[in-house]
């Protein structure tokens, strides 16, 4: 790997470091739920990222399935916490 794409995955994951901590915040005194929702579904972005990060950095394919789970489990607990906060439940 060459020293640049190396430099550019350490910058990058530091960056998502900081987002998440940022998010973190959000997450413990976001004022409504909504936003603590928000703030969730951007730290499983944040993981997801992060796991491309490094499997561009180690070169390796497992790290890009792990991502692709993430993504479905985001989006399956996205919309199960978005109806509860519509209906007050999740199965009808």
């Amino acid at each position: 790997m060459s020293p640049v794409l190396l430099a550019a995955c350490l910058f990058a994951l530091g960056c998502y470091a900081v987002a998440s901590v940022l998010v973190m915040a959000r997450l413990i005194r976001g004022p409504r739920a909504q936003d603590r929702v928000l703030a969730l579904d951007l730290l499983y972005l944040h993981g997801m990222l992060v796991m491309l990060v490094l499997g561009i950095r180690h070169g390796s394919d497992e790290y890009f399935e792990g991502a692709l789970l993430i993504a479905l489990f985001s989006f399956v607990s996205s919309a199960a916490m978005a109806k509860f906060l519509l209906r007050g439940e999740v199965i009808e």
